[in-house]
């Protein structure tokens, strides 16, 4: 493995349009990200994911792209996205987009084309297929896939009586990957952001590239809706990874970039080296979501008060699966959430009680974790998920299929418990940065409504306190980037300590230097003395460090 720039690079997503509004029309932008690259430098990150701000008709927050070329207008205009770019490089920062390339909006030029006549050069640009003719004369869908928005994966356009194939809304048909001119078109595209100046991207849904070609349908049950939720018919297909090393050769190869895909469809750990192995052509990295519910919030409707219970084995277990399952052969970036996940405070802190002690608990972990680390902007400050009462607070396109079938079965207080524990509006509530209104994101009517909690849970109450969630961020980020410790967090050898320990999260780092990293997952004290344990203590959450922890407590320790 030949070491590189992105190996000791912290990374920072940031959803755009919640991050800082600097024209007050209650939405986020490019110039509010702009404003604030002198707080990120002082965090000391030192490359950004940003979300799509691409033209959409934000049917899914930007997923859906109508022009790959220009800026929303939300968002700003192309001479902000250069002047980003420019002026985040001026601090070290590199900037990596959000590469959206398995779908675009139905208002594309490409789609409105596609659709408008069965013989339209870009017909096959998307996937269409005729209906299936039910006994009684009925058109149904041609089979019985499943979307992961709910429903079937397919919509029919009475225009050409067929169906397209959308694997997310009906807003966001799918692109086909077997037509060469949509491929030459979509690296056309690559190349001309790289050439503006970005370091990279994060390729979203990439495992959904390649599709079953033989459309039958799955002998997987049906669910409610009477779709089955067979992810393989288009997740991880073999045929997928010719298309990314034409991708890599033709595009990411003469560039000094750093590309991550999102590898869902229940992709494991021999999936992802498919993708990312250092002998494949493909991407430097993928992430994984193996680890993001270990609270078992998306399972538990019943519970309507009180903390859900961490699985703390089942955590160390899955990190550790991919830890060792890729050494020597894949690198691999770590993160606690993404715009698509509850807030990892409320997944697996403690906000009410220990708010500071177990965010810079989760924190420290994170940045001691071997590979490449993401934050999610307002995770180095403890944002929590949201407090909503009302349904219509929640603005996830996901939740009004949810609702159809969810009210049915449980009452409205579950309903409501469930969507706080695990909706995507969780990630994406305004950033706080003071305890003015709207935790200071906006002067204008958000977008969307903040947690409550800003007028104590902001940027202004920590990043001059020492002992904040903030600082412990800092203080790791550099611990990382530029220490004596560098080579040892990057690059060290990784073991779990008591991996059947339910309340202990502790591994060993060894380099150039041996490191133990020690956290209680607890809200009570925890006696580790039968660790024997001692040496030169590099940082801790508390002020005192002795046998017994302190609730949420964490330790780097060199031995």
């Amino acid at each position: 493995m030949e070491k590189t720039w992105w190996h000791t690079s912290v990374g920072y997503q940031i959803y755009p349009r919640s991050f800082y509004d600097s024209n007050h029309d209650g939405v986020g932008d490019l110039r509010g990200i702009i404003e604030k690259l002198d707080y990120l430098s002082d965090l000391g990150v030192n490359l950004l994911w940003i979300c799509p701000f691409y033209k959409s008709p934000m049917d899914d927050n930007g997923y859906d792209v109508s022009d790959y070329y220009q800026v929303d207008p939300l968002f700003g205009s192309f001479d902000d996205a250069k002047e980003l770019i420019e002026k985040a490089k001026e601090r070290g920062i590199r900037i990596i987009l959000d590469l959206v390339m398995n779908q675009t909006s139905d208002e594309h030029p490409w789609f409105i084309e596609s659709r408008s006549s069965k013989d339209n050069p870009k017909r096959d640009f998307y996937i269409w297929q005729d209906p299936k003719l039910n006994e009684d004369g009925s058109i149904a869908p041609p089979n019985n896939w499943a979307s992961f928005f709910g429903g079937s994966c397919w919509n029919y356009d009475e225009r050409t009586s067929q169906y397209y194939m959308k694997i997310f809304s009906n807003k966001m048909p799918d692109l086909n990957w077997e037509n060469e001119a949509m491929r030459e078109a979509m690296y056309d595209m690559a190349k001309f952001w790289l050439d503006c100046g970005v370091d990279g991207f994060r390729i979203d849904a990439i495992a959904h590239l390649a599709k079953d070609l033989t459309f039958e349908d799955s002998e997987m049950e049906l669910n409610e809706d009477g779709v089955a939720p067979d992810w393989k018919k288009f997740s991880n297909r073999p045929r997928l990874f010719e298309y990314l090393a034409e991708f890599h050769d033709k595009v990411l190869t003469h560039y000094d970039i750093v590309t991550v895909g999102e590898v869902g469809g229940g992709a494991d750990v021999e999936d992802a080296k498919n993708y990312a192995s250092y002998n494949t052509k493909g991407f430097n990295m993928v992430f994984n979501f193996d680890h993001c519910w270990y609270n078992g919030a998306w399972d538990d409707f019943g519970r309507t008060k009180g903390k859900l219970p961490v699985d703390v084995v089942g955590l160390k277990k899955r990190m550790n699966h991919w830890i060792k399952g890729s050494e020597n052969e894949m690198w691999i970036p770590h993160y606690w959430l993404n715009h698509d996940h509850p807030r990892v405070m409320s997944q697996y802190g403690d906000p009410e009680r220990y708010h500071r002690e177990s965010g810079s608990m989760l924190g420290m972990l994170l940045l001691s974790l071997p590979g490449t680390p993401f934050i999610y902007n307002g995770e180095e400050i403890g944002m929590t998920n949201v407090d909503y009462e009302d349904v219509n607070d929640f603005r996830d396109v996901w939740i009004k299929t949810f609702m159809q079938e969810a009210v049915k079965r449980h009452s409205y207080e579950q309903i409501m418990n469930h969507l706080r524990r695990t909706s995507r509006d969780n990630a994406r509530t305004p950033m706080q940065w003071n305890a003015q209104p709207h935790g200071g994101f906006t002067q204008g009517v958000p977008h969307q409504k903040s947690v409550s909690n800003y007028t104590w849970i902001n940027v202004a109450s920590q990043q001059h306190d020492r002992t904040s969630i903030f600082s412990f961020y800092k203080a790791m980020i550099q611990l990382r980037k530029d220490s004596d410790y560098t080579d040892t967090l990057v690059y060290g050898d990784f073991e779990l300590i008591e991996a059947l320990d339910t309340e202990l999260y502790a591994f060993k780092r060894n380099y150039d230097r041996n490191l133990v990293f020690i956290a209680n997952f607890s809200d009570h004290e925890k006696d580790i003395s039968s660790l024997n344990i001692s040496g030169h203590l590099i940082i801790n959450n508390y002020s005192t460090f002795t046998h017994i922890l302190k609730p949420y407590q964490a330790c780097l320790i060199e031995v």
